[in-house]
């Protein structure tokens, strides 16, 4: 019999996938990953990992006959994930700390522990699919595109894949909510995460600020020829395509197009400004082979935008991605992700 661990978040994804690897006769165990000290999350709806969370998983897993665990990955999570996200924000870039967290601690750690116990399976309740032929192994697009969460699963290998199940990737969400009902689940209309779980009101700079202990300076708003427009309230309290929250009247729209560390600046432009034709990645995960020259294909820049069509090629350790035409606010720290069809190509951070 195949053995699977159950990475379950509390949510009614992971529940459902829970469902699904015990119908299908695997032995299972479930496992929440305790990844900060959540008591402060509680209050919050659209953040994940809170204690309440918890104790939904464990609801779950004894209604399905599981054994249920809680790991301890709180000080991984602070080195990998908080302590990256801190520092990308310090360096005028903006990350995406749910790619991290897959990458280091859901992919690695608990495939780690998998390995420990003699486990065969890590799952998740991620909408996304894998294919194997010939001995490789691919990374597909969800079959619901509006809940594909394949954009951050891009740094999976090849060792990965092949321990990795992702068992809703050929349903929807409202069939999963549906199973969940059914089958009597304490989540079943449970609102999904939205909020980053270490940041459950949203406040990144606030957080940010209590972390480190300081507070970040004013400085100048300016326009690409240096012109002062007005005063800002620490430069991480800003990212590339933001518009609302700037307080400046330049009597059209304006927008953040550049931030400038050394100078303490945040430069804003038209919307016009924030279109670029191309741009270059690294620590770029090629998910089936590296490319011996340029391709052709089609890449997304954020979660939930729209892929665009471009070629892509190797210089260096980098990858650059030339666009057909060009892209709005790309934002360094942030995710590019190369498609072909369904299938996952790559993917790296832009630089």
């Amino acid at each position: 019999m195949k053995k699977a661990i159950i990475a379950m978040s509390g949510g009614v994804d992971s529940s459902v996938a829970a469902y699904f690897m015990k119908k299908k006769g695997f032995e299972c165990i479930g496992a929440t990953m305790r990844l900060y000290n959540s008591e402060e999350a509680d209050d919050f709806e659209n953040t994940c990992c809170s204690l309440s969370d918890v104790e939904d998983a464990r609801a779950v897993a004894t209604k399905l006959g599981m054994p249920f665990y809680v790991f301890n990955f709180t000080d991984e999570f602070r080195e990998k994930v908080i302590e990256n996200f801190v520092s990308t924000y310090e360096k005028g870039a903006t990350p995406n700390p749910c790619i991290e967290c897959n990458r280091y601690l859901k992919f690695d750690k608990l495939i780690t522990r998998m390995k420990e116990l003699s486990f065969d399976y890590v799952v998740t309740g991620h909408y996304a699919r894998t294919e194997e032929r010939e001995g490789r192994f691919y990374l597909k697009k969800g079959r619901d595109l509006s809940k594909d969460q394949s954009y951050v699963l891009y740094s999976l290998t090849q060792e990965q894949l092949a321990h990795i199940l992702f068992p809703l990737g050929e349903y929807s969400k409202s069939e999963i909510r549906e199973i969940a009902e059914n089958e009597g689940f304490v989540n079943a209309k449970k609102h999904d995460s939205q909020d980053i779980c270490f940041v459950p009101d949203g406040d990144y700079a606030s957080f940010i600020e209590s972390y480190k202990g300081i507070k970040y300076p004013k400085g100048n708003f300016v326009d690409k020829n240096g012109n002062v427009l007005g005063t800002h309230n620490g430069i991480i309290r800003y990212t590339i395509g933001q518009r609302k929250g700037l307080g400046i009247a330049a009597g059209f729209p304006v927008y953040v197009v550049k931030k400038d560390i050394e100078k303490n600046e945040v430069v804003l432009g038209s919307e016009k400004e924030l279109l670029e034709s191309s741009l270059e990645a690294e620590n770029f995960n090629w998910i089936y082979e590296k490319p011996d020259g340029k391709i052709r294909c089609k890449a997304k820049t954020r979660y939930n935008m729209k892929e665009v069509d471009c070629v892509a090629y190797c210089i260096g350790d980098k990858v650059r991605v030339e666009f057909d035409n060009p892209v709005r606010a790309l934002t360094s720290g942030q995710a590019v992700v190369l498609y072909d069809g369904d299938y996952v190509i790559g993917g790296g951070t832009i630089v």
